[in-house]
């Protein structure tokens, strides 16, 4: 007899953490629309748990389907997918992977900012085609650019430790001050905009903050300015950017995700001064295990009546 907790997993997980996980949990591995609508109709009134992402989130009718469910947890920071409102009324328990990967997700920043300014796509490209640095344009420093952090939670907070390194004053912009921080605070993401050289997007996703980044913030980080998101892709503007990209309104821009994706954003990619990579900030070996041994905390202390380790 299987006395395992029935687990409905809704976002992908190598082979290896499929292991780990069906180890302690009856697994039933559902990413694909068909496979889970399929798992939620023959499943549904069983799962106890649901384990996703921040963009794969969970629906109100799915919840609806599993009248058994008390918890569900997500593996990276980001939770804008859930219908949480509906999960408290419910006492389900919800809980995130928050820190597991912001190490990694700070790295993949300073790379993108290090990479559009100092122009290494278009370098990399013209050294193999054989031209030499005479014929190129010197690029910019990045030592001494302001940098404007959009969203200074614990990643926001990794990046500008990283940009001290690089001594670059640091500005910021929440909704309202952080305590104890020692960062410029800007009350508006206009103002933040104006002041800085490098505006990175780390805020969370969802409906308070799409489209923040838009034609008129753009026009106030200017012509010199650069756009980093490693946020959620709904945070900016996709048509705005790719005006401000086209007509040199900013100097350029590095992208970890975007509105369309998994597909690429086709507005976008004919443009040289856009560096962009497949939603892999938070992703690593390192990263992707600690974020698995989160659930596994979470869960554990969930059914051994502790509480998760890391509440949303």
């Amino acid at each position: 007899m299987n006395d395992r907790i029935p687990l409905l997993v809704l976002n992908s997980l190598l082979p290896e953490h499929q292991a780990q996980i069906g180890a302690q949990y009856e697994l039933i591995y559902a990413i694909t629309p068909q496979a889970r609508a399929e798992a939620v109709a023959t499943h549904g009134a069983r799962i106890r748990v649901v384990l996703t992402i921040g963009v794969v989130g969970l629906t109100a009718a799915e919840v609806d389907a599993m009248p058994a469910l008390e918890l569900v947890c997500c593996m990276g920071a980001g939770y804008e997918g859930l219908p949480l409102e509906m999960l408290k009324q419910r006492g389900i328990a919800t809980a995130n992977g928050a820190g597991t990967n912001d190490d990694c997700v700070a790295d993949h920043a300073f790379g993108l900012i290090i990479g559009i300014i100092r122009g290494m796509r278009t370098l990399d490209a013209q050294c193999r085609a054989g031209i030499w640095r005479e014929e190129i344009p010197q690029p910019p420093n990045v030592s001494g650019k302001k940098l404007g952090i959009f969203g200074l939670g614990t990643i926001g907070q990794k990046i500008a430790k990283r940009a001290g390194g690089f001594d670059m004053p640091v500005g910021y912009h929440n909704r309202k001050p952080k305590e104890g921080v020692q960062y410029r605070y800007a009350g508006s993401l206009i103002e933040l905009a104006k002041w800085c050289d490098v505006l990175v997007c780390a805020t969370p996703g969802g409906p308070a903050t799409r489209h923040a980044v838009n034609a008129q913030v753009l026009d106030a980080l200017g012509p010199r300015g650069y756009l980093i998101n490693i946020s959620r892709g709904s945070v900016v503007d996709t048509d705005a950017l790719a005006a401000a990209l086209r007509d040199r309104r900013i100097a350029g821009a590095g992208l970890d995700v975007y509105e369309s994706e998994p597909h690429r954003p086709e507005a976008l990619i004919g443009l040289d001064n856009l560096l962009i990579t497949p939603h892999m900030a938070g992703w690593s070996p390192e990263a992707t295990q600690a974020s698995v041994d989160r659930f596994m905390a979470n869960a554990a202390g969930h059914f051994a009546g502790l509480g998760v380790v890391s509440p949303i």
